[in-house]
């Protein structure tokens, strides 16, 4: 049972149903990589329970444009779909939307957009979703040079969107990147996250090379980076692929017994004998694949920026050009391929013990300026592991997204090395049966219908 062509919407015939599920795909994505989450919701809940909307408007290359170019898109696809349901005497009562990696993040502003638009005075938010959603965008926590070049050289090639993940745009009349104002306390966007009933989040711990854990699980530590060192637990019914969400992880109490310096030496050797073909071929092809993306990014930049003029041209965006910032305050503050090959070579390094930081509580001053909102404390574990060395901008998201409060679904994929497509079954591979496992639990115990 697919979502059918070229609408992508699956609604019911009768007007039975009051629920709008909308789902964004992410990055050079498109609405086929959706497939999967579409099919299991709507096996899961019948057309006269819940109508569902894969967006289709931000597909290929347009992901280029940026987040609020993308973000203004779908809101447009949504709004003209409710207005459609009205005039036909089936209004929508309830509203679910889930981002799919990118897709979270303008899922993130869209929303932002519905609310300052009145709409969810007539409609109840019900469920907020992202699966391997950059939050902190894709800066590599690293203090080194190497990590400096790599931040400066990835963000320049994916046209707005790569400066927004990389956190280097000026958003606006703001004078911050866009994800900071995304996740300001005074915001639309998160007054209109704080109205959900349910905000969940999955997030791969390990080999997801395009958004890392520390970024889709919104958190300034990461103690999935060896994993030899730490007791995973996960839940029963979804086990090994979903770690419980009340204590997932703790460091081992005692450690492995060194083995024999003559063993270590051997199995050493071993590794970097195998190894020595990867390096070889690595070699040869990085400086082809670096001259290809860089030409083909110069091309889809050039593309997206005309795009994004013609956007901007476009009827009907004055509705959208609407305050950011409520009480006028402001908070205190191969393309693919060659892109997860070459984030995912750095290692991580953190700040030295006295500079940890506290991002993973809620702060008095985050209370203060969130008044209404239901705050929630999160765990941190920061005793046991050290804090990345993250930007100060990405530690204020940290606190503010954990003030609103998500509930946090960590996934260990153990035998697909791409998790950041396998998480979502994004393609019809055996490899990737263990996302089936993710959307289960999702169905099962995070969504509300």
């Amino acid at each position: 049972m697919s979502i059918p062509e070229p609408e992508r919407a699956s609604l019911d015939p009768q007007g039975k149903a009051d629920h709008l599920c909308v789902l964004v795909h992410g990055l050079w994505g498109n609405p086929n990589h959706l497939d999967y989450l579409a099919t299991s919701l709507r096996t899961k809940h019948p057309q006269d329970k819940l109508n569902i909307l894969v967006a289709k408007s931000n597909s290929g290359s347009y992901t280029y444009d940026g987040i609020e170019t993308g973000g203004e898109r779908v809101t447009q696809e949504i709004e003209e779909l409710l207005e459609e349901l009205i005039q036909a005497g089936t209004p929508i009562a309830k509203l679910s939307i889930v981002g799919y990696s990118l897709g979270g993040l303008i899922a993130r502003y869209a929303i932002g957009l519905l609310y300052s638009k009145g709409w969810f005075e007539k409609i109840k938010p019900i469920n907020f979703t992202t699966f391997a959603t950059p939050h902190l965008g894709v800066r590599t926590p690293l203090r080194g040079y190497h990590s400096h070049l790599w931040n400066a050289f990835g963000a320049r090639t994916l046209s707005s969107s790569g400066r927004q993940l990389f956190t280097i745009d000026t958003f606006r009349d703001t004078k911050r990147p866009i994800l900071s104002v995304l996740a300001d306390p005074s915001s639309i966007f998160i007054r209109a996250l704080s109205e959900f009933k349910t905000r969940n989040l999955y997030a791969n711990i390990v080999n997801d090379r395009t958004a890392p854990y520390y970024t889709t699980a919104i958190s300034s530590t990461d103690p999935f980076v060896d994993l030899d060192a730490v007791d995973i637990r996960t839940l029963k019914s979804y086990s090994p692929t979903i770690l419980d969400p009340d204590n997932p992880v703790s460091p081992k109490s005692t450690k492995e017994p060194l083995q024999p310096f003559y063993i270590r030496l051997s199995s050493g050797g071993q590794s970097l004998l195998t190894q020595i073909p990867l390096y070889t071929a690595l070699i040869a092809l990085i400086p082809v694949a670096t001259v290809v993306w860089t030409i083909n990014s110069g091309i889809q930049s050039f593309r997206s920026n005309k795009r994004i003029q013609l956007h901007e041209q476009g009827e009907g965006l004055d509705s959208y050009r609407i305050p950011l910032l409520m009480n006028g305050s402001s908070a205190r503050s191969a393309v693919s391929g060659a892109f997860r090959r070459v984030n995912s070579a750095h290692g991580q390094d953190y700040l030295p013990e006295s500079q940890d930081d506290d991002s993973d509580f809620t702060d008095q001053d985050a209370k203060e300026d969130l008044p209404r909102l239901e705050l929630k404390r999160t765990s941190s574990r920061k005793a046991d592991f050290p804090t990345l060395a993250l930007s100060d901008e990405q530690f204020e998201m940290i606190r503010n997204l954990n003030t609103v409060g998500f509930k946090k679904y960590l996934v260990h994929i153990k035998n697909h090395g791409h998790t950041h497509a396998a998480i979502i079954v994004r393609t019809s591979k055996p490899g990737f049966d263990e996302g089936k496992v993710v959307v289960r639990h999702w169905l099962d115990e995070a969504f509300e219908l």
